[in-house]
């Protein structure tokens, strides 16, 4: 994960998982797909790494019976999580998946998710396989269905740093490791998530300055932090009460930050 290389503030989901009613008893046999079956909540952590956000996730929830998919591209990382005691195969399933390659398949059905984080996850990607990738996780969203996203912004320390040789293309650098790393501006992420079939309830700037005394360093740091929502079916006339608050746009909203 692209985190893995420059530290980034932790990012709290459990707000999105409020208790859920309790599905049926557990049972080994089942598939996930039938051990998620009663959960009305259903998380993917696109990304997972070796569970940092995955166990605090299942241990701070009220509800025992909420279902959280976990993947990554790297098959260790994924033994780790398994490898893990708190790794509860009636309330967790981790899989080795690579969101870039269309011929990768889920292991749950299209519409059958609540939420979608891609957390330092798709800057990793190449610029041309990101629409697509984006596409299918959307497809896996219920409609209402939230991804959260954070990531990389335009000129943030990271991308200044960049020794030339490294650029691969417009934002798009490759580390001394060989593991490449994209800085995105707000638009370009609007109108990727849009074309999937998502709906912004917030694309954001977040801009910190952070000092290591120790070191004597000054470091001006930017993500870009978004909450899109899958289209219901009656998205072109829904009823007033279910309508969220209009959000403002892309840059109304950047200036309010």
């Amino acid at each position: 994960v692209p985190s893995s290389h420059d530290a980034s503030p932790a990012v709290d989901v459990t707000d999105v998982t409020a208790a859920a009613q309790a599905c049926c008893s557990s049972s080994d046999a089942r598939t996930p797909a039938q051990l998620a079956c009663g959960s009305r909540h259903r998380i993917l952590e696109v990304g997972c790494g070796v569970g940092n956000t995955v166990f605090p996730l299942l241990r701070s929830n009220n509800d025992p019976h909420l279902f959280v998919y976990c993947c990554d591209f790297s098959s260790t990382a994924i033994d780790i999580v398994k490898a893990q005691e708190e790794y509860d195969s009636s309330r967790c399933h981790a899989f080795v998946c690579d969101v870039a390659d269309e011929g990768s398949q889920y292991p749950m059905e299209d519409g059958s998710l609540d939420v979608v984080t891609l957390i330092f996850v798709l800057s990793a990607l190449q610029p041309c396989k990101m629409a697509s990738a984006i596409q299918r996780l959307s497809k896996l969203l219920k409609p209402g269905g939230l991804l959260l996203f954070r990531d990389y912004g335009h000129h943030d320390l990271a991308q200044l740093r960049f020794k030339p040789g490294h650029c691969l293309g417009e934002n798009f650098y490759v580390r001394g490791d060989g593991t490449r790393c994209y800085f995105f501006k707000q638009e370009e992420l609007h109108e990727l998530f849009v074309g999937a079939g998502l709906e912004r309830v917030q694309n954001v700037v977040d801009r910190r300055l952070q000092v290591n005394r120790g070191r004597q360093l000054t470091m001006y740091r930017v993500w870009i932090q978004c909450k899109y929502q899958k289209s219901t079916p009656s998205a072109a006339d829904p009823p007033a009460a279910n309508r969220p608050t209009a959000a403002p746009t892309v840059a109304a909203e950047e200036a309010a930050h």
